[in-house]
């Protein structure tokens, strides 16, 4: 007895006493034949447990199947240059099975840019889409018509509730925030002051990933009677003038300030301040592995650096999209990357790809 599952189409046809033709046409739905052949090659398959070689079919079909990345823009060493390194990976990975991929960039400090490119985005024909949700109310405007025309979506860099998306990848942002508020406490009295260092921005005061992880340390703090006062310092992502003048003004009236957080990757944004007022009793907590941000982690400057493991966010956001639209396989919905925490004494044995 042949086991099940290994049944070929030309035996399918045998058994069935029909053309391996008809069985093909049958088994992918294309082409006309006779209700008697289809009965009877539909009671085969449920008996053999027919499965077809879905993977040789995807390599030999002709259909073309395109996805788009809706990430930020990036420069060379950002953190979204990581994540595209993995979207680049899955891309070679699958280059054999006719996928396109295109790379729709949107300025990550100016909400109207994301809308710009949701609304375009509209107008175009795609198969599937990853999308970083920084914008929370345009994410959750744009996966409601996603939704409506049937186009399955994958969220990277923060979870947003109240969606059908078909896989999250990133992690838990909350917990995240936690975490980094307890790395703070066991560096800080119960009555010290903090800074929070946001950046400005266009639209959103702030990203879907900080405010759930700035929701997140504050939670941490007040569950263990932190009494101190927290002052939100707001600066800007390229003006280092204007950076300086806002935290010379601020640390000329808060001296007393000596710790302090900023929930993204720009933690060298204010090492570069540090350093140049020759500033080394700060306490400075920060996020992902760039290489600027290492160089203070290494230098003392940074106390802690949070990672999140970008690059295997990137490819697997691609690889899911490929196994529910051409290996029509069930893929997982949530996936949490690790909170990966890194000093000074265990950064150069970490490992933040693949």
């Amino acid at each position: 007895m042949r086991k099940k599952g290994s049944y070929r189409i030309k035996d399918i046809a045998i058994m069935s006493g029909v053309s391996t033709g008809t069985v093909d046409r049958i088994i992918h739905n294309r082409g006309k034949v006779s209700e008697e052949a289809r009965v009877k090659v539909e009671e085969v398959l449920k008996k053999v447990d027919y499965r077809p070689n879905i993977v040789a079919s995807a390599l030999a079909s002709k259909k073309t199947y395109k996805f788009v990345m809706l990430i930020p823009a990036f420069s060379k060493g950002d953190y979204w240059e990581i994540v595209n390194q993995g979207i680049e990976r899955a891309e070679e990975e699958l280059s054999g099975y006719h996928i396109e991929i295109e790379r729709v960039f949107f300025d990550q400090y100016d909400k109207d840019s994301f809308d710009k490119q949701m609304e375009i985005l509209e107008g175009m024909e795609f198969h599937g889409i990853v999308i970083a949700t920084l914008f929370k109310e345009s994410v959750l405007r744009f996966t409601t018509r996603l939704d409506k025309m049937q186009i399955p979506y994958v969220l990277i860099d923060a979870f947003i509730e109240n969606t059908h998306c078909l896989a999250y990848y990133g992690t838990n942002s909350f917990n995240s925030g936690y975490i980094a508020a307890k790395l703070m406490y066991q560096q800080i009295g119960p009555d010290d002051k903090l800074a929070v260092f946001r950046f400005i921005r266009k639209g959103d005061s702030c990203s879907t990933q900080v405010l759930k992880r700035e929701e997140g340390f504050r939670t941490y703090l007040d569950e263990n009677h932190f009494r101190g006062t927290i002052y939100p310092v707001h600066i800007h992502a390229d003006d280092n003038e204007g950076n300086r003048n806002i935290l010379d003004s601020f640390f000329l009236l808060h001296g007393d300030v000596k710790a302090g957080i900023i929930f993204n990757s720009r933690v060298h944004v204010l090492g570069d301040y540090f350093k140049a007022r020759k500033k080394k009793d700060f306490k400075l907590i920060g996020y992902d592995i760039l290489d600027e941000n290492v160089a203070y982690l290494n230098n003392g400057l940074v106390t802690h650096l949070i990672a999140q493991r970008p690059e295997v966010q990137g490819v697997n956001c691609v690889r899911d999209l490929f196994r529910h639209l051409i290996l029509k396989e069930k893929v997982k919905k949530m996936n949490f990357m690790p909170i990966d925490i890194l000093i000074k004494e265990n950064i150069s044995y970490y490992n933040n790809y693949i």
